[in-house]
């Protein structure tokens, strides 16, 4: 039904179910029983518009219209706002053809479980919403400030239903009762409260039946819940549930029992709104609680002179006065009325069909229409007083710009409120929320913290699920550091590969092949294990990484010591019969080796025999990812392990250190002190660098540490020698050494 056309209009959807048998007529009229109850709230908007625009203290110089529309209680509901936003009979979102006849706001009076998917479809177009019907009962779903912005409940809630109850039977003495709910969150919440009430004044409930939600389940238990309420021994039955509900649905069949039990329930659905007789009514002992209010001045005598002349356009007028005055209908227009007496009134319609009163829907209607109305009323005056209104026909805002009146703005999600000192408790600062904590909801005193295994996003309004995440060979990260150990492994290889072709040439006899050899092996296998600490880590590698980097940079740190001590005993000793000339031709400086890597074999092995390494999670180094990384167990164990290595490091250096001033055509001391001192700069780097960094960082520390270190030996010791065998052939003769070694052909190369 359209009503006033003006410059501002609200639009109002009531539920009105569809009939399911229609008398046969050439205009289709019918008469539907909840079809006429929904026309009475029409009638009660109609009113407080009139009222409105009839007062000339409220929008001055404006009036008020309307737009009436039907919705369903299932998903099709949706329809119906569908079609209203887009102008057109077709469903078309986000499209309009109203122009501009668009409406400040939406009254509407829905079933919960319509309520969330068409307030849901509203808040994305930010449409102000008002739900205003008895029962459209409070959803604590839609008063999620934060959801559901642009929505405002009129519907009462039902925190005192339980103790008015109580105080019911506590006067009439009633002290055994039965109990009968919806099985939803409404009713659930209902018979906790009322539990606790009648627990608290030792009221005892013989029977509770939680009707399920599920029409097909209600169906075939009906019969069964019949006879447990008529062979129950209370006489009084609370019943409690919304309108069309299962629970409703099956009260209404209940029509047979005796007329002994009391039916205490409430104003959400009337069970005595059939068509029959009062005297034979099994109803007519049934106690409904409703929330009190006054009487409107002006509305019994508005539903009095309601009439088809007063409102011709309204076709619902037409069918009651078709159904009751005997009137007929144009064919043409379906709606002219002819041979029809002027003087009917809804007050003479038969006693189930009127309410002349205002009931406490059409009471919520009235008020919201008004709220409605005194707002846009408050935004224009705000408007006039900061800019005039160009356009008289055009509303000069926007529908969801509802006046504020306020000490501080409200705190969105991603904030908490902060309240200020010596101020009311409605005068805050707003203050974004710390890290790792969240607030889903406006004006929030406290930010919530996000767990473990989740983060915070970027608004700080939501907590998501943290990726796992490592130092994989496919990351930027990853992919240079094996690029490198593997480079570097490769080059080692050629070395020894280029010292082997060599191996009969002064440079390479001179440093001793066999550790050459040993420590060039040694260090392709230190560049190699750096490759243990990439790709996502498990029982196996956490366990390889430690103990193979132990003993592969003992065995390379031992065969520097060793090469260092046989250049010193190469150069001190001369004499033919002192005793260290036989250590040196006996080779007993390459027995360090063994000796050193059994002492490393032995710690690693208390270390994995005690507390080894194993994977372990680290969910707060990196934002938004959970790091899989190996724990090494016992810290003490592992820097036992670093400390020997450096303790054998810092002997080679000092040894090198002190032969550094020895004859040498190929400054092999001075190239071994070098190399150490590289070696230990890193290692000495490598620890407050180590414990500063955390996550995949701290990994890449080590990795990186591994690479220079052994890079470090095999550049300062190698690379000379390399550069003499490639580059200078010349120097690479035994002459060049002159007497301090002697050879059987001296002017061989």
């Amino acid at each position: 039904m359209d009503g006033y056309h003006s410059s501002q209009g609200v639009s109002f959807f009531p539920l009105v179910e569809e009939p399911r048998h229609q008398h046969p007529n050439p205009c289709g009229l019918w008469s539907v029983g909840s079809e006429l109850k929904n026309y009475q709230f029409a009638l009660a908007l109609i009113f407080a518009i009139e009222e409105i625009n009839s007062n000339p203290h409220l929008l001055p110089n404006m009036s008020l219209g309307f737009d009436l529309h039907n919705i369903y209680h299932d998903i099709t509901s949706l329809k119906s706002f569908l079609i209203w936003l887009s102008g057109l009979d077709e469903k078309i979102p986000n499209y309009t053809c109203g122009g501009d006849s668009k409406s400040v706001a939406v009254l509407t009076g829905t079933f919960p479980s319509a309520s969330v998917p068409i307030s849901t479809l509203l808040e994305l177009y930010r449409f102000p919403q008002v739900r205003v019907l008895s029962f459209g009962v409070f959803d604590p779903m839609l008063s999620d400030d934060g959801q559901f912005s642009s929505l405002y409940q009129m519907a009462p809630k039902d925190t005192s239903l339980p103790l008015a109850m109580v105080s019911l039977l506590i006067h009439f003495n009633w002290n055994w009762v039965g109990i009968v709910t919806s099985e939803d969150e409404r009713g659930v919440q209902f018979l906790s409260g009322l539990s606790e009430e009648m627990e608290r004044n030792n009221i005892c409930v013989e029977f509770v039946h939680m009707i399920p939600t599920d029409v097909s389940v209600s169906t075939n238990s009906y019969h069964r819940y019949n006879k447990q309420i008529v062979t129950s021994s209370s006489n009084v039955v609370i019943v409690f549930g919304g309108i069309n509900t299962s629970v409703s649905r099956i009260f209404r069949r209940w029509e047979y029992f005796n007329t002994r039990i009391v039916w205490v329930t409430t104003s959400q659905w009337d069970v005595a709104a059939g068509e029959r007789h009062f005297l034979l009514d099994p109803f007519q002992g049934t106690l409904i609680f409703s929330h009190h209010h006054g009487e409107i001045p002006g509305f019994k005598h508005f539903m009095q002179t309601v009439n088809p002349s007063k409102y011709p356009e309204d076709i619902s007028l037409a069918r009651l006065w078709w159904m009751h005055f005997n009137c007929s209908v144009s064919e043409s227009t379906c709606q002219s009325l002819e041979n029809c007496s002027s003087y009917g009134s809804l007050e003479w319609l038969p006693w189930h069909s009127r309410d002349m009163a205002m009931s406490e829907g059409s009471y919520n209607i009235y008020n919201g229409v008004h709220a409605v109305a005194r707002t846009l009323h408050e935004l224009l005056l705000q408007r006039v007083d900061t800019q005039p209104i160009k356009h008289e026909n055009g509303m000069g805002f926007f529908p969801w710009q509802i006046p504020q009146s306020v000490c501080s703005s409200s705190c969105g999600p991603g904030f908490r409120k902060s309240h200020q000192e010596g101020k009311p408790i409605c005068c805050f600062d707003c203050i974004r929320c710390p890290e790792n904590e969240i607030s889903n909801e406006t004006n929030m005193d406290q930010c919530l913290r996000c767990a473990d295994h989740q983060y915070p996003n970027r608004q700080q309004t939501l907590c998501l699920p943290k990726g796992v995440t490592f130092v994989a060979s496919g990351d930027p990260l990853g992919m240079a550091l094996t690029y490198a150990a593997v480079s570097f492994s490769i080059l080692t290889a050629i070395i020894l590969g280029l010292f082997v072709k060599h191996r009969d040439t002064a440079i390479v006899k001179a440093n001793n092949r066999a550790l050459s050899y040993t420590l060039l092996i040694s260090l392709t296998f230190c560049f190699l294990c750096s490759l243990l600490f990439i790709g996502r880590p498990n029982a196996a590698t956490c366990i390889l990484r430690q103990t193979t980097f132990g003993v592969v940079f003992t065995v390379a740190v031992s065969t520097v010591l060793a090469k260092t001590i046989t250049v010193v005993l190469a150069f001190k000793v001369t004499a033919p019969g002192r005793r260290m000339r036989q250590w040196l031709v006996s080779g007993a400086p390459n027995s360090i080796i063994p000796i050193c890597s059994l002492i490393q074999l032995t710690l690693c092995g208390v270390w994995m025999g005690t507390n080894p390494p194993f994977v372990d999670t680290d969910a707060h180094s990196e934002h938004g990812h959970i790091i899989i990384v190996c724990n090494k167990g016992s810290l003490a164990a592992f820097y036992c392990v670093l400390g020997y290595l450096g303790s054998l490091a810092l002997l080679s250096f000092t040894v090198a250190f002190l032969a550094r001033n020895l004859p040498d055509t190929f400054n092999e001391a001075k190239f071994l002190t070098f190399s150490m001192l590289v070696f230990c700069s890193v290692w000495v780097t490598f620890l407050p660098v180590y414990h500063s960094t955390k996550g995949k960082v701290m990994v890449a520390v080590e990795v990186f540490s591994i690479l220079a270190s052994s890079a470090g030996l095999l550049g300062c010791i190698f690379f000379p020698k390399c550069y003499f065998i490639l580059l200078r052939p010349e120097m690479n003769c035994l002459h060049q050494f002159g007497n301090r070694i002697h050879s059987k052909n001296n002017n061989s190369c």
